[in-house]
């Protein structure tokens, strides 16, 4: 039985009352003093040369403060990938031609955002329409029209990752069947209610502040330092509360880097913000991809080999691209033990608005099309699918050589406790007609370990400074985008110094005062920062213990500890002296200073993915009306393996919300653009989930393992919960009327269709 304090509980967020009272204040709630607005002019064309841009009469314009080109700029190509140069593609004013319709030509600062809009029809700009392409594997052919050049980019294709191991091509000559299918994913947008939006001040000592909705204050810090030619510490990022994230705001965007140039043009505040139209259509997506897909497999449902291509739908620019082509492909291979496995993937460029990291990072389409495709198999053999799945599933110790090893598994616990739940064996191919019941698994990294961004500094860290009063500010360059980190990093440094949690204040993302961390990606924050968070306060907590140990003067065979305010012998719990009362002496023996706690984190010798692995288990029931083609959500039950919870509460609430994530994702969201423009930038005609779409029943079990690796035995559960939803309810949809969709949304046209095909006999699933 678990004797913590603080961790497991489900402990309320320590910013939740200024959250629902409206007191939280989000970088749009920003004025200051002479502020100006700024306004960015976009490309209205998908592919063009641009031979000319005259801001004169903008420059002219009454109310006009600062107008800047890519002449202005020091043209600096940036981007998250600093260690392979190639692939920073992105210039903060493109220099040469528009690649995707958006792509940002010019910026202003004006007294206000009228006279700023205004300002923008006067800028010309003399183009050169280029022929476009918006197909990948259009792009891919000879002779297609080439979006950028270089010798690194050969048909548009800007990286390509190959994984293998096993021998692929024995396994396929050994086993008893072998199945292909191809699959077409669609692009979905992040949707976060906070558009993208900063304000930046240069002050006349030539340094920046600049206050943005980011995920990764530090990025943000040495991107700018490296496009605007600054020091690093010379540039303070301020990220106040965020409007969700879901990976749209891990990379340097163009209202930052133009409302920071145009500061230290004007002299002036600048504050810009994106509409919800550029939202949708000028920043970044989740990646369309298409799928090919063949496994060999015995008899007895045994994987035996797996090949994979997937042809990936950049965009314009590469941006976190080449990482969800890696992901993508590693993630075939999970939550299963597949002995033999290859994966070619291809990053294609296209001219449409660049794709980039979306929660879940490659493993959303991977998941969809292997559980997809373990159902089809299971149907072929006359097996339930869960059989298959637990006949293969990973444990314990696993190892991909080269790539990755599992330490904590809990992927069969997981399976038994949502089948248990669900009645599985009862229901599966069981419903009535136009109801059913399908399932999906997964397996998810908790934080990448490969330093893209080329940090000198640790992966994480953290420091903790106790007070003479006993309260303790833990300081992390993490980044709280209401996911619930802050909340977690407190329980942390609660419990490791044994005192109450309303002791205990958390700073994140400001990177005057906040030690560097690589912020809020990959589902790193828990076991990175926390892992920083628990030794800085262990540090402290060791000089505590000596001046307790002074104080008490024990018999040396015995141990301190600290709990509830206390610190104590181990032995003889009933023998202790306050906490408090230690703080004091601690902080008058050390000179009158606080008491001061560091510690850092970052993985060694844990492969080429991630120190640590989530699994879980996921079965949706659905009711599919045949007359309307509509797919209803019953019930929805998540078994989820996290290792040791921290917040019970943070837990349930990243199951929910990942579901109805996914939920949009497989059954109604949609990016949908016509030559390279799109069709549905408002919240009118890009169908999010509304609460009346929502199941009721959501059911959520954590099962609880031990992650060596992490704090307190914790690893992931923000983004690996998104993964298993589509191919969830698209094996419950075949379940309940009996059609197979394998290109997504599957949204109720395409079910009718199915459905008229399946009465005339000319559908084979």
């Amino acid at each position: 039985m678990s004797t913590y304090s603080h961790i497991g509980k489900a402990i309320r967020r320590v910013d939740g009352v200024e959250k629902v009272t409206g007191r939280a204040r989000y970088t749009v709630d920003i004025r200051l003093p002479g502020m100006l607005y700024g306004k960015l002019l976009r490309s209205p064309h998908p592919h063009a040369r641009i031979l000319h841009i005259d801001t004169g009469k903008a420059r002219k314009l009454g109310g006009v403060r600062g107008v800047i080109t890519a002449e202005d700029t020091r043209k600096i190509a940036y981007g998250n990938w600093r260690r392979y140069p190639h692939l920073m593609d992105e210039y903060p004013l493109t220099p040469d031609k528009a690649r995707f319709i958006g792509d940002e030509v010019a910026a202003v600062a004006a007294i206000d955002e009228d006279t700023a809009e205004e300002a923008l029809t006067l800028i010309d700009v003399e183009y050169e329409v280029l022929p476009a392409v918006f197909d990948p594997e259009e792009a891919m052919k000879e002779g297609a029209p080439q979006i950028h050049e270089g010798p690194t980019v050969k048909n548009n294709v800007s990286e390509t990752r190959h994984i293998e191991f096993g021998d692929v091509d024995e396994g396929f000559k050994v086993c008893d069947a072998v199945r292909e299918d191809v699959f077409d994913i669609h692009a979905v947008a992040h949707a976060a209610m906070e558009p993208h939006n900063s304000v930046a001040q240069y002050d006349l000592q030539g340094r920046l502040t600049i206050w943005t909705g980011t995920q990764v204050p530090y990025f943000i810090q040495i991107l700018l330092a490296q496009t605007l030619g600054m020091k690093e510490g010379d540039i303070r990022v301020i990220r106040p509360h965020v409007g969700g994230g879901w990976g749209g705001k891990m990379e340097l965007f163009k209202d930052q880097y133009c409302a920071a140039h145009l500061s230290m043009v004007t002299g002036r505040p600048v504050k810009i913000e994106y509409t919800r139209e550029e939202e949708f259509a000028c920043t970044r997506h989740r990646t369309a991809m298409k799928y090919y897909v063949k496994t060999g497999f015995n008899e007895d449902g045994t994987l035996v080999a797996k090949e994979c291509k997937a042809i990936l739908d950049g965009g314009a620019y590469n941006a976190m691209g080449p990482t969800a082509l890696y992901l993508t492909g590693f993630f075939q291979n999970f939550p299963y033990t597949i002995p033999n496995y290859r994966y070619d993937g291809y990053h294609v460029y296209t001219n449409k608005s660049p794709s980039s990291a979306m929660r879940g990072f490659g493993g959303p389409q991977a998941e969809f099309t292997c559980d997809s495709q373990i159902d089809m198999i299971a149907e072929q053999l006359g097996m339930d699918p869960a059989e298959i799945r637990l006949k293969n599933g990973m444990e314990p110790g696993h190892e991909i050589k080269g790539y990755c090893k599992v330490t904590s598994c809990g992927f069969k616990e997981c399976m038994d406790r949502v089948m248990e739940s669900t009645r599985w064996k009862e229901k599966r191919g069981r419903l009535p007609r136009g109801k059913g019941i399908g399932m999906g698994c997964y397996g998810f990294m908790s934080g990448g370990v490969f330093n893209w961004i080329d940090t000198p500094y640790a992966f994480s860290a953290a420091m903790v400074r106790i007070g003479r009063d006993g309260m303790v500010d833990v300081y992390v360059g993490s980044s709280e985008i209401g996911q619930g980190s802050d909340t977690v990093m407190a329980q942390i440094a609660a419990e490791e110094l044994g005192i109450p949690m309303d002791y205990v204040r958390v700073t994140s993302g400001d990177t005057l005062v906040c030690p560097p961390d690589l912020g809020a990606w990959g589902s790193r924050q828990t076991l990175m920062t926390g892992n920083a968070v628990k030794m800085a306060a262990r540090d402290a907590k060791q000089k505590l213990l000596d001046v307790a140990a002074g104080m008490m003067g024990p018999n040396i065979v015995y141990e301190l500890d600290a709990k509830d305010g206390r610190i104590f012998l181990r032995e003889r719990p009933e023998r202790g002296v306050p906490y408090q009362d230690v703080v004091k002496v601690a902080v008058r023996s050390n000179h009158g200073q606080a008491i001061v706690g560091r510690g850092h984190y970052t993985p060694h010798g844990k492969g080429m993915v991630s120190p640590a692995f989530s699994f879980g288990a996921q079965v949706a029931e659905v009711e599919v009306d045949e007359e309307t083609g509509r797919v209803s959500l019953v019930q929805v039950t998540t078994a989820h393996d996290c290792g040791q919870v921290i917040n019970q509460l943070g837990v349930e609430g990243q199951l929910e919300g990942a579901f109805v994530m996914g939920q949009g994702y497989v059954l109604s969201e949609n990016l949908i653009t016509d030559e390279g423009m799109v069709l549905n930038p408002s919240f009118v005609d890009y169908k999010l989930m509304r609460a009346t779409d929502v199941p009721d029943n959501f059911t959520s079990l954590l099962v609880e393992t031990h992650e060596p690796e992490g704090p307190f035995g914790a690893k992931e559960a923000g983004e690996g919960l998104t993964n298993p939803s589509a191919g969830c309810i698209a094996n419950a949809i075949y379940d309940a009327v009996g059609v197979r969709i394998c290109d997504l949304p599957i949204t109720p046209e395409k079910v009718l269709k199915a459905l008229e095909e399946q009465r005339k006999g000319k559908r084979k699933e």
